[in-house]
């Protein structure tokens, strides 16, 4: 099938059916190039593998669950067939309370898939500073979460990439353009059962 006449390649990415990356500088790319940010490489990815999506980066630094919320409505007007929501991080490095987190992605969640969006759920952890208690119910939310609504779940966002030096920029939180190429390789193995491929030629 070949393109229109005066239909550039972007313009035909445009049309594509949308993967919307939902999140915070973990998702925005926070201390690397645009490119190296984990939808950047998850476009790449999906590309090279046959898959004919658009990936829209939607991470906003600093974000939180509440901020999330705010964004719903900005989110669904692209109209988006996959989201995949990675946010909570900054709720529990800022020690908010876990009910209101936890009510925070239960409506994003509940407001998405009523717009008949497939919600993809990444899990997250927090650093054992933080006390143990309040460290172990917030790792259990999402778990939780994606077993109410039926999602889609990676357990551990940072899986493979947390506390290691050589994938982790200077403050030991945001990943290199490498941590975020494992980020992608973990994250493959849930989205793809999602995914329609296109025959190539």
């Amino acid at each position: 099938m070949t393109s229109q006449p005066g239909r550039n390649r972007d313009q035909s990415r445009l049309d594509l059916p949308k993967i919307v990356a939902f999140g915070d500088s973990l998702t925005a790319g926070f201390g690397v190039p645009a490119e190296e940010s984990y939808p950047a490489q998850l476009q790449r990815k999906l590309d090279r593998a046959g898959y004919r999506y658009r990936v829209v980066n939607a991470g906003v630094s600093g974000d939180t669950t509440a901020g999330g919320v705010r964004r719903i409505d900005w989110v669904l007007k692209s109209r988006p067939d996959i989201v995949i929501l990675v946010l909570g991080a900054n709720d529990g490095l800022r020690g908010l309370a876990l009910a209101q987190t936890r009510a925070n992605l239960e409506e994003i969640i509940k407001r998405l898939q009523a717009a008949g969006v497939t919600v993809v759920l990444a899990g997250m952890k927090l650093p054992p500073n933080y006390g143990s208690d309040y460290t172990e119910r917030f790792a259990a939310l999402y778990p939780e979460l994606a077993r109410i609504h039926r999602l889609p779940y990676l357990p551990f966002f940072l899986e493979g990439v947390a506390a290691k030096t050589a994938l982790n920029q200077a403050d030991g939180i945001h990943p290199t353009g490498a941590g975020y190429r494992v980020i992608v390789d973990n994250m493959m193995p849930v989205l793809e059962p999602l995914l329609a491929k296109v025959p190539q030629g």
